[in-house]
């Protein structure tokens, strides 16, 4: 399932990352890597508010959907 597609105050956890190399590093320094747990804090049109490793981060809908989740 894709991370977008979370509800606010739901934690899973991050199995892969897909995209472009550039995009899949970006977004594994921000703390989405395989393993981490993730919990959506809040979200709006723009995209969503997100807690991973202890630091809130705010994240457009389309990256979102780069990140799958179980």
């Amino acid at each position: 399932m894709a991370l977008a597609m979370m509800d606010i105050g739901e934690k899973r956890v991050v199995t892969k990352v897909r995209g472009k190399d550039e995009v899949i590093r970006h977004l594994q320094n921000l703390g989405f890597a395989p393993g981490s747990v993730v919990q959506v804090l809040g979200e709006n049109a723009a995209g969503m508010i997100l807690l991973v490793k202890g630091v809130r981060i705010a994240l457009d809908k389309s990256l979102a959907c780069r990140i799958m989740v179980a």
